[in-house]
């Protein structure tokens, strides 16, 4: 069993870049991600769990993201480029 499926948590994406004026962060994503899901953005100083209640592709506001798309969520707290993403199982 991978380290991933023991933690409950599925890789879907990294951080590419973060506004600290909105709070903001993009998302490089390597699958589907919808609204309503709670996700943990892990990095060498970061490790925020909270669900992602607003996201957005240039600048339209959107339900669900797929593979290979950059979607903007409101963070709760600051994340850095190139954090991992995970989805909590």
């Amino acid at each position: 069993m991978s380290s991933e499926q023991m933690t409950g948590e599925e890789l879907i994406g990294e951080v590419t870049h973060y506004f600290g004026h909105v709070p903001a962060a993009v998302l490089k994503l390597h699958t589907q991600l919808n609204l309503g899901e709670t996700i943990h953005i892990k990095g060498n100083t970061t490790d925020l769990v909270q669900k992602v209640e607003s996201m957005q592709i240039d600048h339209a506001d959107v339900q669900q993201a797929g593979p290979g798309e950059d979607v903007a969520i409101l963070v709760s707290d600051r994340v850095r480029v190139g954090d991992q993403v995970y989805r909590l199982q």
